[in-house]
């Protein structure tokens, strides 16, 4: 059986780190590459890194910025962000970034999952799922940065990547992102009814006890958060930490 894991996840914007909240107001964390070689320090289980505007812009992928990044990172490393083709992701992997995620691309050309995984293998390869309540109280998701609602509930996508061959979910609540108020666990619990695969939560983890939340009552596989491992205290000054898997397990009791 995996260990539950706990994973930092990063925002790059352009050449920079930042941290958003529900999505808008990014803020500025610093170098990538620094802040890689801090958890590296840290011991992080793995490393998500989402480039937050490339979808939206339509722009190509920085694949020296990358491969710099990703010849710092000592921690298993998964990209997402502005990935158009199966070229992108050979592209990638060659570099030396071990998982992929596909959040815009998953939902509009589905064959790019079945693709992925023929290349790399279903174990690396994340459908991330960006998702937010609507009016009517109902979950749907969100494509282009979660610029673009669309008319598919989250659970319903991942399966459909569970079946496309995906071998992990991402799922994130845009409505909790940067909130530290906790993650939308009614939103995981449907996530993880719906698929046998691993899902990583993401979106509002202020706490330790908030990871442990994730895993033990919405049935994650893994927990990943950003301000909690970026920010300190009520002013949400910038300092770098990292709770291990290991000072998680008492909370899982």
């Amino acid at each position: 059986m995996l260990k539950n894991r706990v994973i930092p996840c990063l925002l790059l914007d352009g050449n920079r780190i930042v941290k958003t909240v529900r999505f808008q107001d990014p803020v500025y964390i610093g170098d990538p590459v620094n802040t890689v070689l801090i958890f590296n320090e840290k011991c992080a289980d793995e490393l998500i890194l989402l480039d937050i505007n490339a979808s939206r812009r339509g722009a190509k992928l920085n694949f020296s910025l990358l491969k710099t990044i990703a010849n710092q990172c000592f921690m298993p490393m998964c990209y997402g962000g502005g990935i158009q083709e199966i070229d992108d992701i050979k592209k990638l992997t060659a570099i030396g970034i071990e998982k992929i995620a596909l959040n815009t691309q998953a939902i509009l050309n589905p064959e790019l999952i079945t693709q992925a995984a023929k290349y790399t293998g279903s174990q690396s390869v994340v459908v991330s799922i960006d998702a937010k309540k609507s009016v009517l109280g109902k979950y749907r998701l969100h494509i282009l940065g979660g610029s673009r609602p669309m008319p598919m509930d989250p659970a319903d996508m991942a399966l459909l990547a569970e079946n496309a061959g995906a071998g992990e979910i991402l799922i994130t609540s845009i409505d909790r992102d940067g909130s530290g108020t906790g993650y939308d666990l009614d939103l995981i619990k449907k996530v993880t009814a719906a698929v046998k695969i691993p899902v990583i939560a993401c979106g509002g983890a202020g706490r330790i006890t908030d990871l442990a939340a994730a895993i033990k009552n919405g049935g994650a596989s893994a927990a990943a958060a950003g301000s909690l491992f970026v920010f300190q205290g009520i002013h949400r000054a910038v300092l770098i930490s990292y709770i291990e898997s290991d000072q998680l397990q008492p909370y899982l009791a």
